[in-house]
């Protein structure tokens, strides 16, 4: 499993880049380990611009050939962006879900949860 250094990540297994931009939009996207675990993504609904989120909470779904997941808020914020690509294309998640299977991205708030570094989150997946 790729777990990318400079990316942070939530225990539902969302990855966030972007937090050190000074203009506070993030993107979000789930990690390779979601990706796998749930098989050939065939739908994802995703929050839309204008949309607010909150951290933790869910924001959208993905379905796969083996089931339906949650996808959860990293952080909580404004939806500025979404990804029509793999809307249209879910299947580019499973491809490159660090690259073009991004999903959304928000301008987050001040009052955000910390998230995890690669290390931290590389042990929760070697746990599972």
């Amino acid at each position: 499993m790729s777990v990318p250094e400079q990316l942070r990540y939530t225990e539902e297994h969302e990855w966030v880049s972007g937090l050190d931009g000074e203009d506070g939009v993030v993107t979000v996207g789930i990690t390779d380990y979601a990706a796998d675990a749930l098989g050939d993504i065939v739908y994802v609904s995703l929050p839309a611009e204008g949309d607010a989120v909150t951290a933790g909470e869910p924001c959208g779904e993905a379905e796969s050939t083996k089931s339906v997941s949650d996808i959860y808020s990293p952080l909580s914020g404004e939806v500025v962006a979404v990804n029509q690509a793999v809307t249209e294309d879910p299947g580019t998640i499973n491809a490159d879900p660090y690259g073009e299977g991004w999903l959304y991205r928000i301008r987050i708030g001040d009052d955000n949860p910390d998230l995890l570094d690669a290390e931290a989150y590389s042990k929760i997946i070697e746990e599972a």
